[in-house]
C-alpha cells in the first residue's frame, strides 16, 4: 500500500492512530481507499445524528432562553 493511503487511513481514525496495525499494510490500495472513505462517511453520518439530536434537546429549553443556550453549545 502507498502511504497515501497510509496517511488517508490515518488522518480518518484520528492522531490515536498514528501506529497502524501491521495488517493494514496488507490491504490492497483500492481497500485502503475504500476503508477511509467509509471512516470518513460514517464520522460524517455520526456529526449530522448528534447535531439533529441536540436541535431535538433544544426543543425542551423554553424559547426565550433557546438562543443563550444554543450559543454556549455551539459557540
Amino acid at each position: 500500500m502507498s502511504t497515501e493511503e497510509l496517511a488517508r487511513l490515518r488522518t480518518e481514525l484520528g492522531a490515536a492512530a498514528a501506529a497502524l496495525p501491521e495488517s493494514f499494510g496488507s490491504l490492497a490500495p483500492q481497500d485502503a481507499a475504500r476503508l477511509a472513505d467509509a471512516l470518513r462517511r460514517e464520522r460524517a453520518r455520526q456529526a449530522d445524528g448528534l447535531n439533529e439530536a441536540a436541535e431535538e434537546a433544544l426543543k425542551l429549553v423554553p424559547a426565550l432562553a433557546r438562543g443563550a443556550v444554543r450559543k454556549v453549545l455551539f459557540r
